[in-house]
């Protein structure tokens, strides 16, 4: 058996194999509820072989959507939108994860699909966003500095948030503390500019984050695997570098996480990436290495190969993919073929025909 299709447990669940789906956003919720789209959506990559899929990043407040077509979880009612999914994405025997989520000062925008772009203004069902310090995201609204018993509340929020997750079915919880939004604003010299207890050194700044996961660890109990998903380095001077994130992943470990997402950027707009295949599996291996925990790698993963490689040599325990995703859902199965798995152990029954050479399929 392959190292990427062996099974893995954490805590009291075991995912089938480790090539895993991204939390990919949608921009098509309604008042933060989830619909029919997201429904096939997520259940086309649990049909396709996927060992985990974690459902887009999911709003704690209305203010934390990233636009205002994005999904939340701030009520008893938005979790039961989530339950027929949740269960879909079970029946088909991967495991649903939900990525808990405030977008900080990138709240408030046009989606991708929109004319215009920048941030909503209020008469067109916008908001003023919230963050560590009132700077903008260039291009965007300026947003409000919160207060600390704005943070005690936001961080009460996960809390509830993971209770209504678990509810509904959800089997993983992931913190999102990447990509520019809330927590990796908190996190972030470039962004965090305060005076008072969660600015100044890194441990200041990661007490919002580790305070989220402490509270999303207590909720939840022993049994759920919590990750946290990390932008490993913001690729902007002055800004976080992967030994930094490395720190925040070892004093998350302790507050109660399991395994960390690892990507990177999307704080600011002058960041400078260097793209290609496999681009960010560095930085997991370097928090796998420096923490001893378990890493996720993610950027450009695009077949079973490649992703056998990145495990094999001991660079993450996991591998997520998202755009290779959507191009096909079924991205497990084909990777299952091309490392030489057993059709008959990982392709569903009604799909085994599709597998099968023409000559041989039965009508």
């Amino acid at each position: 058996m392959s190292q990427l299709f062996s099974p893995l447990a954490i805590r009291e669940v075991t995912f089938r194999n480790r090539l895993w789906v991204s939390p990919m956003c949608m921009y098509s919720a309604t008042d933060g509820f989830v619909n029919d789209w997201h429904h096939v959506h997520l259940a086309q990559f649990a049909t396709g072989g996927a060992g985990l899929v974690v459902a887009e990043a999911t709003a704690v407040v209305p203010e934390g959507r990233i636009s205002p077509e994005d999904a939340g979880i701030w009520s008893d009612a938005h979790a039961d939108a989530w339950r027929g999914i949740v269960r879909a994405i079970r029946d088909r025997g991967s495991v649903a994860g939900i990525q808990l989520a405030h977008a900080g000062r990138k709240a408030s925008t046009h989606s991708p699909f929109a004319d215009a772009q920048g941030s909503v203004p209020a008469e067109e069902g916008g908001w003023t966003t919230e963050a560590p310090s009132a700077l903008a995201y260039e291009g965007f609204a300026e947003p409000e500095e919160m207060t600390a018993p704005r943070i005690a509340e936001v961080v009460d929020a996960f809390r509830a948030a993971a209770r209504r997750s678990v509810d509904a079915g959800f089997e993983v919880i992931e913190v999102h503390a990447a990509h520019g939004y809330l927590l990796h604003e908190f996190l972030s010299p470039l962004t965090n500019r305060r005076a008072d207890e969660y600015g100044g050194s890194l441990a200041n700044r990661a007490r919002f984050t580790l305070d989220v996961v402490r509270a999303v660890r207590a909720e939840v109990g022993e049994d759920i695997p919590v990750f946290v998903r990390f932008s490993a380095t913001d690729s902007a001077p002055g800004g976080l570098e992967v030994d930094d994130v490395a720190q925040v992943a070892a004093w998350a470990r302790d507050a109660g996480a399991d395994l960390f997402d690892i990507s990177s950027s999307g704080l600011v707009a002058h960041q400078k990436i260097e793209v290609g295949p496999g681009y960010q599996v560095p930085f997991a291996a370097r928090v796998r290495e420096a923490t001893g925990a378990l890493t996720g790698s993610v950027g450009i993963i695009t077949s079973g190969a490649q992703a056998e490689e990145i495990l094999a040599a001991g660079q993450s325990d996991v591998v997520f993919a998202g755009r290779e995703w959507l191009r096909d859902p079924h991205f497990a199965l084909r990777a299952a073929g091309e490392l030489g798995e057993d059709p008959e152990s990982i392709w569903p029954p009604q799909y085994i025909r599709g597998y099968r050479a023409p000559a041989l399929a039965r009508s």
